[in-house]
């Protein structure tokens, strides 16, 4: 009589940590000029990165920092130390920053920061559903207060309604075909989990080189959810309103949409004259409010890229307030 083959159990595989580098810091720090005394705000606290380094550059004075993420901010100020008195922590999202600043008392301020896109950690975390490496909840949402889930996309939208957020907030080619597919498995069985839609994904292309199909699909299904293009624009013209003259406000993105709405917002802002061009001469009145600092975005050096790829994609902007 054989004897059964014993299954060896799986040799558990070790999970590393990725180390949080925040993306362009020395150009940041060049751009926003933080002195002691100052009052900053770093509207995405995210893991610190940029923070921490703020707050030892203003001293005396005052970081605020924000992230809606609860379990982030809970996460990062227990790893804050050194520099934490003067920081003021809130839990919201940064397109209520004008409101968290009234509240605070701080009309107006020297600097503001915002990193925008997803962090390290919370890419870590895979109950969060933002990455498709490993099987977590359909989840994407930033803030657990927030009752739009990615699942309720996916499974309840119309093909036309998530092909049209697939093409306007991930920029996907295949966005007819990826709904027409999402569509189709759902049929059978509700999609929950992120390794399922990110299989459905894949059974659409015929191969890929260095970029997984489904990340733009995920990318487009993370900004529906927290509207984060939304918030965005309402936020910056908060960020304008709520500087000192001679403030200014840094900006970093992650991909064209977030670019495009930074640079229209600043150029907006910089208008001296909103009268028509065939007008003989100025009858608005209108002043710039603005002076935008980098006429072209600054990008990453090779060196910093080659230690920290996330950086390859971002694009910092940064305007002065005149007025």
């Amino acid at each position: 009589m054989k004897k059964k083959a014993v299954k060896k159990p799986r040799p558990k595989i070790k999970r590393t940590k990725t180390k949080h580098v925040p993306v362009m810091l020395k150009e940041v720090l060049k751009y926003l000029q933080p002195k002691s005394g100052k009052i900053f705000v770093d509207a995405t606290l995210g893991m610190g990165g940029h923070s921490k380094e703020l707050a030892k550059k203003v001293g005396k004075g005052k970081l605020i920092s924000l992230d809606q993420d609860e379990l982030t901010l809970r996460e990062t100020q227990q790893n804050f130390n050194g520099t934490r008195e003067s920081v003021i922590f809130v839990c919201d999202n940064f397109r209520n920053i004008g409101q968290v600043l009234r509240n605070l008392e701080y009309d107006k301020v020297d600097g503001i920061l915002f990193d925008l896109g997803i962090s390290s950690w919370q890419l870590e975390h895979h109950d969060r559903g933002f990455s498709f490496m490993e099987e977590g909840p359909l989840d994407m949402r930033m803030s657990r207060d927030g009752s739009l889930k990615a699942e309720d996309i996916v499974n309840s939208y119309s093909q036309k309604d998530i092909s049209l957020i697939l093409k306007k907030y991930g920029e996907e080619k295949n966005a007819s075909r990826i709904s027409r597919a999402i569509v189709r498995e759902r049929d059978k069985r509700p999609i929950l989990t992120t390794t399922q839609l990110a299989d459905v994904i894949k059974a659409t292309t015929y191969g890929y080189r260095k970029i997984h199909p489904a990340t733009q699909t995920f990318q487009a299904l993370r900004i529906a959810v927290n509207h984060e293009l939304e918030a965005l624009t309402m936020a910056l013209s908060q960020a304008v309103d709520h500087l000192k003259p001679g403030g200014r406000v840094a900006v970093i993105s992650f991909h064209s949409l977030e670019d495009r709405i930074v640079k229209e917002t600043f150029k907006r802002f910089a208008l001296k004259c909103i009268c028509p061009p065939d007008f003989p001469h100025c009858v608005c009145g209108e002043t710039a409010i603005l002076d935008v600092v980098t006429k072209k975005p600054v990008i990453a050096t090779k060196t910093e890229i080659k230690t920290n790829p996330r950086a390859r994609s971002a694009k910092l902007r940064v305007a002065e307030k005149l007025q």
